[in-house]
């Protein structure tokens, strides 16, 4: 790669340049809304050539990483360390929602201002239904999702059309599946199927690199078109619970930062700059997924951990260490709680801390609207009324998203890197050289 083709993204990702075109997006959008909207189309592409490239950059790099692993001596242990470390990272998120969001109360003693506005969101979301029945209605307890519905959504019966149909998660279990069966093939005949997946693996990596050219005029893009379409009342209306979801999203994404430092054995200036492309793509895409090669990349050619086990981590953590989901579940039902003057006891604590990190699970592989929709999951432990409070979280669901990424990128690279340990000095053969700091 040329020289200044690097310095030409790490241009694109530098702060200065990120904040300058969010600003730009946000006066534009509400400078000039029709030609914002319009604006839309780019961010559009933009995650169509993204997604072109995610689902055989993930399948070929479980396939081969799984290969590499099984043949690795410390498998056993790598293995206990994934379920470990993923439990514990679950946890931690859950328990840092329900921390902020009871000492916050973002939903509790809202002025009156707040809560018109907040009506207002709620009758208009209703389709003009007073705000008072809205806000009061009949308490509503969501069906849960099945073991047999989710296992619909799991188990890939065609693979050619979960892979046609964009069906990220069946493609990751598909990946599993074989990459374990190759690993039990003779070396003989899996080594050259290796070969090419891994062929396969750089070819997307290096399309990725080509598309973070535009990262700037892409977030000017999505910004200004969101802008355009909602302006900034929503943002005002729920303040407090996006003050909420930021702080303990900063929390959680700093001691990611803090994880890498003292695994990695680099500085901060270090570390917070190769995590800076894929932060700047999560603000971008608001895909994890999308995110997984600049994460790689971050983490082995800037923080030198060992390529094979880093390429099954990511993967593996974006698709099931959901720390970003768990957070905002236990935030937004102790802000409707709030918002409904609901008073919950220590048991409730424990049933809304479970039940957002079942949530957590369950949204593997779903959009965000999707996303949106379990929180109902976890209020109806509860016998919170959520439909009516639905369009409310609607409203800010482009800020949210962003921050849940953010959480999922950071934390999924610090749980990689504790699972992988300090990198070694001297690279083995054959593989890339590793570069600790």
């Amino acid at each position: 790669m040329k020289l200044h083709d690097v310095d030409w993204r790490r241009l694109a990702s530098r702060p200065s340049v990120v904040i300058a075109s969010l600003a730009a997006g946000v006066c534009f959008g509400l400078w000039y809304p029709a030609e914002a909207q319009a604006l839309g189309l780019l961010s559009e592409v933009y995650l169509g050539l993204l997604k072109m490239v995610v689902l055989p950059f993930m399948v070929s790099a479980i396939i081969f990483s799984l290969y590499r692993l099984f043949q690795d001596p410390q498998a056993s242990h790598i293995l206990a360390s994934i379920v470990g470390y993923f439990c514990l990272a679950m946890v931690l998120a859950a328990l840092l929602g329900l921390l902020v969001a009871a000492l916050g109360g973002p939903g509790r003693d809202l002025a009156p201002e707040t809560m018109l506005q907040l009506g207002r969101l709620v009758g208009a979301g209703n389709g003009g239904v007073s705000d008072e029945v809205a806000l009061g209605g009949e308490l509503v307890t969501p069906q849960a999702l099945g073991f047999a519905d989710m296992l619909r959504q799991i188990i890939p019966g065609n693979i050619f059309a979960a892979l046609a149909q964009g069906e990220t998660l069946k493609a990751f279990i598909f990946a599993l599946l074989f990459g374990c069966a190759l690993s039990q093939v003779s070396r003989e005949v899996a080594d050259s199927l290796s070969s090419t997946l891994e062929s396969v693996f750089h070819t997307c990596q290096t399309l990725t690199r080509w598309f973070n050219y535009f990262l700037p005029p892409v977030l000017f893009a999505m910004v200004s078109s969101q802008i355009a379409r909602t302006g900034m009342e929503p943002l005002k209306a729920m303040l407090g619970f996006i003050l909420a979801m930021s702080g303990s999203s900063l929390v959680l994404v700093l001691l990611s930062f803090w994880i890498l430092v003292r695994v990695s054995g680099c500085g901060w200036r270090e570390v917070l700059a190769s995590q800076r492309e894929p932060l700047t793509m999560a603000v971008a895409t608001r895909s994890s997924h999308a995110c997984m090669p600049a994460m790689m990349e971050a983490l082995v050619e800037r923080l030198g951990f060992p390529h094979y086990r880093i390429e099954l981590l990511v993967p593996l953590g974006v698709s099931i260490l959901r720390i970003g989901p768990a957070l905002y579940y236990a935030v937004a039902t102790l802000f409707i709680a709030q918002l409904y003057e609901r008073d919950l006891s220590l048991t409730e604590y424990t049933i809304v801390f479970i039940g957002s990190i079942l949530a957590g699970l369950a949204s593997t592989g779903m959009s965000s609207l999707l996303v949106l929709s379990l929180i109902g999951l976890v209020c109806g432990f509860l016998a919170l009324p959520f439909e009516a409070a639905l369009v409310l979280f609607v409203a800010v669901e482009p800020v949210c998203d962003v921050l849940r990424t953010l959480v999922l990128v950071a934390g999924n690279s610090a749980v990689a890197a504790l699972i992988c340990g300090r990198p070694a000095v001297v690279a083995q053969p054959g593989l890339p050289e590793a570069r600790p700091c």
